[in-house]
């Protein structure tokens, strides 16, 4: 009898938890599972958005694979993850140890690197349109940065930085990486801040150099940390997508899409559903792949 009072008990306290997850688990299910089963099933079909469906099985991979746009899309994101890699994590990770040090405001410096990813990527991107815009109005440069180099004596300088395709997308990069640096900035800086002060005594004492000490003691101590902020800039950067609509203003070009502005687009402009899923599966294939080949490199960083 206490047998099955106990296995009672057990079931009711198991049936109590599921009942607590099961709201959780069916919007998970409804809102992710499911669409992520619509996505993979619309792949296989020629579909318009309105109207019948016509099965035509691995069509939309095939023409995919030869679809060159496609494919520089990839390279483009490729590049904007690449500038952001050095770009922005060197000036995150700089900024971070400037303010892990004993100086003047820091706490200030703290709150001011850290409003750039707070803000909307539309509200930047429109501000960098101002900032970069290349017309003339009585005279003058309207863009605030055409406007600085042509007053400081640099008119060799102006460009038209959005609209000529050899500057637009490394400015699209630097852009993205202004705006996403906090995010670094803050986890550089929590981790800095976990490191036992001891240890850089201890390194002293034993008449290491600064460099030696930041070498020796910093980047073992950050290694982690410095993984995780790759992994999310890596994802981030790859599916960046609202900053680029909010910056280029007459459609779509070529020389600054990426993955996501071309999904986008194959939806929007062709109405190509079906293939536009195509490019989501074979997108998402791409970072789960990335996802899990920095998963095993910092497993192998944390056993070493």
């Amino acid at each position: 009898m206490d047998q099955k009072n106990k296995a009672a008990t057990i079931f009711k306290d198991n049936l109590q938890n599921f009942l607590f997850v099961l709201p959780a688990l069916a919007i998970f299910c409804i809102f992710y599972i499911y669409p992520f089963y619509k996505m993979i099933n619309l792949s296989f079909y020629d579909w318009r958005g309105i109207g019948p469906m016509h099965f035509i099985g691995f069509s939309n991979y095939k023409e995919l694979m030869n679809d060159q746009l496609w494919r520089d899309s990839i390279w483009n994101a490729g590049y904007i993850t690449l500038i952001a890699l050095t770009f922005q994590n060197a000036l995150a990770f700089a900024l971070a140890l400037a303010c892990d040090r004993e100086i003047r405001m820091k706490r200030f410096y703290r709150v001011l690197f850290f409003i750039p990813p707070v803000l909307s990527e539309v509200v930047v991107g429109l501000i960098w349109n101002w900032i970069l815009n290349p017309e003339m109005q009585n005279g003058q440069y309207i863009g605030l940065l055409n406007h600085f180099l042509y007053a400081s004596g640099w008119p060799q300088l102006v460009h038209n930085w959005l609209g000529d395709p050899r500057t637009a997308l490394t400015t699209i990069a630097i852009v993205h990486s202004w705006k996403g640096f906090g995010w670094g900035f803050i986890m550089f800086l929590a981790g800095l801040q976990t490191i036992d002060k001891q240890l850089y005594e201890a390194a002293r004492v034993d008449g290491a150099s600064s460099w030696e000490a930041f070498m020796n003691v910093t980047i073992p101590m950050m290694l982690p940390v410095i993984l995780v902020v790759v992994i999310l800039t890596i994802l981030g950067s790859m599916q960046v997508f609202v900053l680029i609509i909010a910056m280029v203003n007459e459609g779509l070009v070529n020389h600054t899409d990426v993955p996501v502005t071309r999904i986008f687009s194959a939806m929007q402009n062709t109405n190509r559903f079906g293939y536009a899923c195509a490019e989501a599966v074979i997108f998402g294939m791409i970072l789960v792949c990335v996802s899990f080949i920095m998963k095993k490199l910092s497993d192998k960083v944390k056993q070493a």
